[in-house]
């Protein structure tokens, strides 16, 4: 099974026997599109409201292939079974600040 990271960042994953995958981005990142479009101020400070449009650059399903996209991504790809996101639930490893350092597995929505 071939493994495309469609995000910005590399992912590390730390499978079942303790070894560490490195998963580097391969550009351009899926993202969605965007539009804020902005209702009201507070003490002249801009409140919007986000709306979101159609996924970008995310390839068509390919066999034996595996894309992983950003958890927002994944979420508006719930038909793709080809499609997941890093888990960073409370498995993710973390270091002594808290970012994460790898994830164990895979999320689908």
């Amino acid at each position: 099974m071939q493994i495309v990271n469609l995000t910005p960042h590399a992912i590390t994953v730390e499978k079942g026997d303790g070894t560490r995958l490195n998963i580097p981005p391969t550009p351009p990142s899926v993202r969605i599109q965007q539009e804020n479009v902005v209702t009201h101020a507070i003490d002249d400070i801009p409140v919007s409201m986000v709306q979101y449009g159609a996924v970008e650059h995310l390839p068509a399903p390919q066999p034996d292939t595996l894309y992983v996209v950003s958890a927002m991504v994944a979420q508006q790809c719930r038909d793709r079974a080809d499609v997941v996101a890093p888990d960073t639930g409370s498995s993710a490893i973390r270091d002594e600040a808290g970012r994460i350092i790898a994830v164990r597995g895979f999320v689908k929505y």
